[in-house]
């Protein structure tokens, strides 16, 4: 028995567009646990939810970073989004 694919598409209820940000937010930053662990990489999360709320996972030497710079580094990169186009 396989599970079905779901259609990704914006959720309207916002209750449970919460609640889907909040378990998929937990899946994600697991998964990012796991893959620091798994390959030994270095791995820094942000996430701003539809409130504007910040959540942010990161791993070893990233961990003693405070959350402002963060913030700069987003900022940063809305600011010069041709510095990705050049990584």
């Amino acid at each position: 028995m396989t599970r079905r694919k779901i259609q990704i598409k914006k959720i309207d209820n916002t209750t449970a567009r919460q609640v889907t940000f909040s378990k998929r937010r937990r899946g994600l930053f697991k998964k990012a646990c796991e893959l620091s662990i798994l390959c030994d990489a270095e791995i820094a999360l942000m996430v701003f939810s539809a409130t504007g709320k910040f959540f942010e996972f990161s791993n070893s030497r990233f961990c003693s970073l405070p959350p402002s710079l963060f913030l700069i580094i987003f900022n940063f990169i809305i600011y010069h989004p041709y510095i990705l186009c050049h990584l």
